[in-house]
């Protein structure tokens, strides 16, 4: 899988007084990007529910560079940026295109928690560390 790659919708209430993409709806599209593509990558909800594992956060980050209208024809990217080899610890990117032009860079850093224990888990299940190897990488990917 060379990439993860979704075509935005954009709703009304996803724009700011100014007309354009609001700051937080950044986020919210790469949040779901990253469930979606853990779905696919058959880490669904009861996968984890039965390993008793969530992903959590401890970065998120966005650098906007050009603004994103109603109408813009936006495609998101997806890829692993770094992770551990026990894909423990991992950094995503999101990065959204307008044609050939870059318009935001969403990172973010994040683990798996024990849901039971509700700490870090280590190691990560196995179903975890399979699905995360064949996430696809960006052209910096390393290894932490």
């Amino acid at each position: 899988m060379a990439t993860f790659s979704k075509q935005l919708s954009f709703r009304w209430s996803d724009l700011d007084p100014n007309f354009h993409l609001r700051h937080s709806a950044y986020y919210d599209f790469g949040a779901q990007h990253r469930v979606e593509l853990l779905e696919q990558l058959g880490i669904t909800l009861r996968v984890m529910q039965t390993e008793h594992i969530g992903p959590i956060l401890f970065r998120e980050e966005c650098v906007f560079r050009r603004e994103i209208n109603l109408s813009d024809v936006i495609i998101m990217q997806t890829k692993m940026s770094k992770m551990k080899a026990d894909a423990s610890r991992w950094s995503i990117i999101h990065q959204f295109y307008k044609d050939d032009t870059l318009c935001a860079t969403i990172t973010v850093d994040g683990a798996w928690m024990d849901t039971k224990l509700r700490k870090l888990a280590s190691p990560t299940p196995q179903i975890v560390v399979d699905a995360l190897n064949v996430f696809p990488k960006s052209d910096d990917f390393i290894v932490l």
